[in-house]
């Protein structure tokens, strides 16, 4: 199995560019499936979980051109509307061709999703919404089945905001019969993004980015190309990055804009942030100061940049709590800090760290995606070599971080196996 291996003392230095975003990426993937023309992606991350992607779309039966960062698209010859188990099982997002392929084609058929363990994220709001609109919908042998005549628009109301469920059901309503309505809807930017490839397409969508959407259904959509926008967590990785390190890092492609929870607390604990011409500056400060951090949905603190928070805070000047308020499951990572001799302490959905001097090169496992890039962020600060295992839940995620990290001046490698 591949690990990374860093010599942590480091100050990072330099410029990186921030990859296209896969949580933006892949519902605009799944927005192919509603027409039959060809739509052309462009800054299209060199992911793990967009090869799944792909491969779930070519197994549908579309057809998928372009190289690393530019793809095409075109679903014109789709005639298989199952998403296997092989295939979604490691990577929930599978999930977001429920809608779209319930809207054009009448009937899906879509394993019940996976991804990384950071607790339960059941998709029964997605189902519900569908049964709204008038979809008969059943569960049986681990895949949801749905079918319908064409979709009704409708008032639906999410219980919780949900990304992949506001996203899923946007889409399902292009094409639907009149107005529907979602209330309590997730906004996060890449829903926004998903809007405005769709609006580009011809669909009828307003208000993304707030708790209210409308969508109008239309009667078919065409062709888009579209680029797709900066990683918003890879840039909030980088920046901890440079407060971690006491570094000064030129980062470019930044969307400073979708990160203000994140840049609020790290100028609190002494960090600089300015923008340049040519990106977003951030310098480190010793020492580092203690915050506290409650995750909430956007625009609230990115649950997504907690573990990463968190590797930080284990060698701050002070205590700091850290409050979970996503997912449940979500500080799997702290028995990893611990053994880096980070002073951690759980009670409820809450973390209490308090910071030491520094922490010592360990060998620890990575457990998910975001908890990888805590320990990699760790293992740079610490004194000594940190070796990182289990680290194929970064390649669904970070494009090649290893390297950008190496380039900034980090001692870092990746052992294969």
């Amino acid at each position: 199995m591949d690990r990374i291996v860093i010599e942590g003392g480091n100050r990072l230095i330099g410029e990186v560019k921030i990859s296209g975003a896969k949580n933006a990426a892949l519902p605009l993937m799944a927005a192919s499936i509603l027409t039959e023309e060809n739509n052309t992606l462009h800054n299209v991350p060199d992911l793990k979980d967009i090869d799944t992607f792909k491969k779930l779309l070519l197994h549908l039966g579309a057809a998928i051109e372009g190289g690393k960062n530019t793809i095409r698209i075109c679903t014109k010859d789709i005639k298989n509307y199952e998403a296997p188990y092989e295939l979604v099982k490691t990577m929930r997002a599978s999930v977001l061709v429920l809608g779209p392929l319930l809207a054009r084609f009448k009937k899906v058929k879509v394993s019940l999703p996976g991804g990384c363990a950071i607790g339960a994220r059941p998709i029964n709001l997605h189902l519900a919404a569908l049964e709204k609109m008038g979809a008969e919908v059943t569960i049986e042998h681990g895949y949801v089945t749905a079918s319908a005549g064409r979709l009704k628009g409708t008032k639906i109301y999410f219980d919780i905001p949900t990304v992949t469920g506001t996203e899923n059901i946007m889409m399902a309503a292009c094409l639907a019969d009149g107005r529907t309505i979602l209330e309590n809807a997730a906004c996060e930017p890449e829903v926004v993004e998903l809007a405005n490839m769709l609006n580009k397409m011809g669909a009828c969508i307003e208000d993304a980015g707030t708790d209210v959407i409308t969508i109008e259904g239309v009667k078919g959509l065409k062709a888009a190309e579209y680029t797709i926008m900066p990683d918003r967590i890879e840039a909030g990785t980088f920046m901890v990055a440079a407060g971690i390190t006491q570094g000064n890092i030129l980062i470019k492609d930044c969307p400073l804009q979708h990160l203000d929870a994140l840049t609020l607390k790290l100028k609190e604990v002494g960090v600089e942030i300015k923008s340049e011409n040519s990106g977003v500056r951030v310098i480190g400060n010793y020492p580092v100061g203690s915050v506290d951090i409650k995750t909430l949905p956007h625009p609230g603190f990115p649950t997504d940049m907690q573990a990463q928070i968190m590797a930080m805070m284990s060698i701050a000047s002070g205590l700091s709590v850290i409050t979970e308020n996503v997912f449940e499951n979500r500080f799997m990572h702290v028995a990893e800090l611990r053994r880096m001799g980070a002073d951690i302490k759980i009670e409820g959905k809450s973390a209490i760290v308090r910071g030491r001097p520094f922490l010592s090169g360990a060998p620890v496992m990575a457990t998910d995606l975001r908890a990888s890039a805590s320990l990699i962020l760790a293992g740079i600060a610490a004194h000594g070599i940190t070796e990182v295992s289990r680290v194929y839940h970064l390649d669904r995620g970070y494009e090649r971080i290893d390297e950008k990290m190496k380039k900034l001046g980090a001692n870092i490698k990746k052992v294969k196996a």
